[in-house]
């Protein structure tokens, strides 16, 4: 299922150059329509349910990573995204039942937010599903791993002393993105600004009691760990303040804008820096790791940064770069990490 997984993300990757301007041949003309939900839904969804199965270690929570993999296939394969869109609302499914039975044994504030994440997710496959465009599940299908990042945060971050009203703050920036995201069904402008205000004040909670605070002091791993994490939150916190200031115009490059500061900028800053982390316990083998993994990092800020930039300027060839660049960070990251694998010893 990694390797599915992985072929989703090359598939996205290659999609979303052709979408950025690169004049590259496709495999099918459909990919460039797909490569938002082959990240989101086909990445990501795989990449997430095999995590969560691993820690629930049962056999069924396999279907979740199993039907996530299987949507992206297809979806890859075939124009028609019925097979792939019934595929991923199962697997949503599924991953909904996975943290039911997480909270069965530990009932944490992090694992109900966790769990918002995968209702999100199932929400926006079925909005899809159902015959919907793709813009009207992107609000639904990002705030899956954006609750997902933030439910683990708030896991690992539980040693951090806090004041006592600190949860409850979090709760109300929670409670204001989720009305954000409900709101698109009345008014898109007022929704996408209310969302930006909460990925706002999601932000700067996660700045001022996220570990990595303490952590980024420390050495190695951790200290590697911590900074992609900071630099995550100051990403999502451009995202939301994109969102906050335009509202429904938001369209064209300043849409590509708000979707990449948050997918690549926090996301995939967040897998950056949990990777060498959370990867030798699916795989049993230990990574190896040195100053390299500092390379992808620093390349996906600037190459975000040209980005960005260049799409709230439009300037299409700082954007068609931008995303050039976006590609290779990727990339670097994943050939580091198969080089830490190949040099790390197997666990036990």
């Amino acid at each position: 299922m990694l390797v599915l997984a992985a072929a989703s993300l090359l598939t996205a990757l290659w999609a979303g150059l052709v979408r950025a301007g690169w004049p590259l041949s496709l495999f099918h003309e459909h990919h460039p329509l797909a490569h938002g939900p082959l990240l989101l839904c086909g990445f990501l969804g795989t990449v997430i349910g095999l995590e969560k199965a691993s820690a629930i270690e049962r056999a069924w929570a396999y279907l979740a990573p199993f039907f996530a993999a299987a949507g992206a296939i297809r979806l890859i394969l075939r124009p028609d995204p019925f097979f792939a869109s019934v595929a991923f609302v199962v697997a949503s499914v599924v991953l909904i039942l996975v943290f039911g039975a997480l909270l069965r044994r530990r009932t944490d504030f992090s694992e109900v937010v966790m769990l918002g994440g995968a209702l999100a997710w199932l929400v926006g496959n079925v909005i899809w599903m159902t015959g919907r465009s793709i813009p009207t599940a992107v609000s639904w299908w990002l705030a899956f791993p954006i609750l997902i990042i933030v439910g683990e945060r708030l896991e690992l971050s539980r040693i951090v002393p806090k004041p006592p009203r600190a949860v409850a703050v979090l709760v109300a920036a929670l409670g204001i993105y989720t009305v954000g995201i409900v709101w698109i069904g009345w008014n898109l402008d007022i929704a996408l600004r209310i969302q930006g205000l909460g990925l706002l004040l999601i932000s700067a909670w996660l700045f001022r009691f996220d570990l990595a605070r303490r952590t980024v002091r420390s050495s190695g791993v951790h200290r590697y760990t911590a900074l992609c994490l900071l630099l995550g939150f100051v990403w999502l916190a451009v995202g939301g303040g994109l969102a906050t200031i335009w509202g429904i115009d938001l369209q064209g490059l300043r849409y590509d804008a708000l979707i990449h500061s948050i997918l690549l900028g926090f996301v995939f800053g967040m897998i950056f820096g949990h990777a060498p982390i959370i990867a030798p316990m699916l795989l049993g083998r230990r990574i190896a790791f040195d100053r390299l993994f500092y390379a992808p990092l620093i390349l996906l800020q600037i190459s975000l940064a040209l980005r960005i930039t260049s799409d709230l300027a439009e300037w299409l060839p700082g954007r068609s770069w931008g995303a050039l660049l976006n590609v290779a960070s990727v990339l670097l990251f994943l050939m580091i990490t198969a080089r830490g694998f190949a040099r790390g010893e197997k666990i036990g």
